[in-house]
């Protein structure tokens, strides 16, 4: 269990959250990390409070881009640029448990498991948890995740040993394109971790905070990434719409437990 992790975090204008997000990093159990964070031409003061932190600390690496190019592009750019046996993401305005590494790599390698990810809890701009906890199951395949992505990208660790060629297209809800691609071309099953070990971010105007969006989006990575025919799609999307609910109602009812 001494294997490095590639921590991928774009960054664009995060100034009010990205020492938070360091802190995290650099307080997990799991000691063997390198952080490489893409700042996507900000304008802000988020470049210099990276820097401040790179000259203390040689495992966090800044790559600068030249242009906002997006968080897709942004996220590839680490990739290419990552050394570890272990891809992690990280957004520059979430956090992580301090075991969140550590207990990802233990199941990893007691299963010998390709993919992990884990619940995570949703907190607010202030960085206030709301209580509202999005759960996971032990085990999800390509069929599964079809329904609905209850996979976070801050929870997500993958093996690049088993996972080669990793890339997210330039697509909204990048992400989950991501994982079903992984999943259905390596013929794998993502291992849960039900356990909140991290903690999401959501503003109020957050994209992921429209519902609408979010069909729309998926729309597209059924017809056009995936290229499902149109009753195939609309089969999918109508399922898609009732994990939606089914999630969110969830989170509620955890909140008020």
């Amino acid at each position: 269990m001494n294997n490095l992790v590639s921590i991928i975090t774009p960054m664009f204008n995060s100034e009010k959250y990205i020492v938070e997000t360091i802190t995290s990093v650099i307080n997990q159990s799991y000691q063997n990390w390198e952080m490489i964070i893409i700042d996507d031409c900000s304008t802000d003061n988020s470049k210099k409070i990276v820097e401040r932190y790179q000259k203390k600390d040689p495992r966090i690496k800044l790559i600068v881009q030249h242009g906002n190019t997006g968080v897709a592009i942004a996220r590839n750019r680490g990739i290419r640029e990552a050394k570890g046996k272990y891809l992690a993401f990280l957004d520059s305005d979430d956090i992580w448990h301090k075991m969140k590494l550590s207990k990802q790599i233990e199941l990893m390698e007691k299963k010998n498991c390709a993919f992990s990810f884990t619940s995570y809890e949703i907190m607010n701009d202030n960085g206030e948890m709301t209580g509202k906890v999005i759960k996971v199951p032990e085990e999800i395949n390509y069929q599964e995740l079809l329904r609905g992505n209850i996979i976070g990208c801050l929870t997500v660790l993958i093996d690049l040993d088993k996972v080669s060629n990793v890339k997210m297209p330039n697509i909204r809800h990048e992400d989950y394109a991501t994982w079903l691609s992984i999943l259905n071309k390596n013929e794998l099953s993502a291992q849960g971790i039900n356990t909140p070990l991290a903690y999401y971010r959501k503003a109020n105007n957050s994209l992921s905070s429209n519902k609408i969006k979010t069909i729309s989006w998926t729309w597209n990575i059924y017809k056009r990434h995936l290229q499902m025919g149109f009753g195939e799609s609309c089969y999918r999307l109508i399922i898609f719409g009732i994990n939606i609910f089914k999630k969110y109602w969830n989170a509620r009812v955890t909140q008020t437990k």
